[in-house]
């Protein structure tokens, strides 16, 4: 059921419409190099063989997966060979380009440079991730959208009445608008899952001495929805799960994590983002949330899927659940500012570790207070490098069991500056006495 020309591809109208650019390409009968980027099933191999036919060129086929270096070299040469001799173009086709390393996609280059061959390649990632930048910028990148669930049926619909051995017309299969309703649906967009369906579904009803479709057919068909997860949908769920949590919407949260549990994603790396979580955005207001998250981890290492899952449910959800406070991510930032600020400052004299009498001699240690000493548990001290001397960092915020915090940490810098005035006052008055 593969579309041989462009009136015969459904959807996609932005690119193939009447006036859009891949039309206009054809009727000029000069492709240029592109990058055709879209999800799984929305035509993208299609499109290509369609428009080197369209435009009278050669289609040369690769795969990312099976042609090295040198086959990418003997197959330019073949098409500049071609050209030379009065021949026509060569479109060089490459499936899944993205799974092209940099040697590969570097001995592209100087053929698509020269125009020897144009080059196609089709994608379901981001090309910004995975074609270096030398080829990309050589290339027109064409996005194609995702199928809606109408195109999709006008697919079906075809398939159902197009004649064997491209079409299922000569089984004398029946399918029902609803099935073939929920069946567009749940391939969510992509022509070539639903239409493999579809197929299994019309067999197993063929086997059954059946010509009607049922929606078990369907349901025995599909057996788990469709699920597109490439590299960029897994850092874009991977970010709506974390920015839910953070949101406290535990609801949202368990979503996102079931998306990439049942996506296959690896489900320690989830884990271990869950984790990252606990202390970016729950941090000091739960300090409890830390050590759920770490236990998941475990589990995930102990367990194992599919049990683990449930885990890491309960983790999301507590920690969607938790008060926030990004407190200690923030203070660890101002320490960073500070640093990059001031450089490598010494470390004050009264701090320094004295392991040796002439580190003593030469004032190491000079001046320490023990803070176990002190009857409220806090000296007068300055810890900080004396050109940061009263510099805070840290600021607490009070939600949850950080409001003791908040509180405690105000109560010990008041108590310290308190410390340091009544020092100075008895300083100020021993100087006045020996004067």
């Amino acid at each position: 059921m593969r579309p041989r020309t462009l009136d015969e591809i459904v959807g996609q109208e932005h690119l193939i419409g009447p006036g859009h650019l891949l039309r206009g390409l054809v009727e000029d009968r000069h492709l240029a190099s592109m990058i055709l980027c879209g999800p799984a099933g929305c035509g993208k191999t299609t499109l290509a063989r369609v428009l080197a036919e369209a435009a009278g060129q050669t289609l040369v086929e690769l795969s990312a997966t099976s042609s090295g270096v040198k086959q990418i070299r003997e197959t330019a040469q073949a098409a500049a060979v071609r050209q030379q001799h009065g021949g026509t173009q060569t479109v060089m086709f490459v499936d899944e380009i993205h799974r092209f390393h940099k040697g590969q996609q570097d001995a592209l280059l100087p053929w698509v440079e020269s125009g020897a061959v144009c080059l196609i390649g089709a994608t379901t990632e981001n090309p910004s991730f995975e074609v270096i930048a030398p080829l990309l910028s050589r290339c027109r990148v064409v996005r194609l959208e995702s199928l809606t669930a109408d195109d999709l049926l006008v697919v079906l619909h075809r398939a159902l009445k197009t004649e064997g051995p491209r079409g299922l017309a000569g089984s004398g299969a029946t399918v029902s608008g609803a099935v073939l309703t929920q069946l567009a649906a749940s391939a969510h967009g992509d022509a070539r899952a639903a239409l493999g369906t579809l197929e299994l579904a019309v067999q197993r009803a063929a086997l059954g001495k059946r010509t009607e479709v049922s929606e078990t057919d369907l349901a025995e068909a599909l057996q788990r929805p469709f699920l597109r997860h490439g590299a960029e949908e897994h850092f874009n769920e991977v970010s709506a799960l974390q920015k839910s949590i953070r949101n406290s919407d535990p609801d949202a949260a368990v979503y996102w994590l079931a998306r990439l549990l049942e996506a296959g994603d690896d489900a320690l790396y989830v884990a271990r983002r869950l984790l990252v979580t606990a202390s970016e955005d729950v941090g000091l207001a739960d300090p409890l949330a830390i050590t759920v998250a770490a236990a998941g981890v475990q589990a995930v290492r102990t367990l194992g899927m599919p049990e683990a899952r449930l885990v890491l449910a309960e983790v999301a959800i507590y920690l969607a659940a938790a008060p926030k406070s990004n407190s200690a991510y923030r203070a660890y930032n101002a320490a960073v500012s500070a640093i990059r600020e001031s450089g490598s400052l010494p470390v004050p004299m009264h701090l320094r570790n004295a392991v040796t009498p002439r580190m003593r001699a030469d004032g190491y240690g000079e001046g320490y207070e023990y803070a176990h000493d002190a009857e409220t548990g806090v000296a007068a001290m300055e810890c900080l490098p004396d050109a940061l001397a009263g510099r805070q960092l840290f600021t607490a915020v009070e939600h949850g069991a950080e409001t003791w915090l908040a509180r405690r940490v105000e109560s010990m810098r008041l108590h310290r500056a308190r410390l340091r005035q009544a020092g100075q006052r008895e300083g100020n008055a021993a100087e006045d006495t020996d004067s």
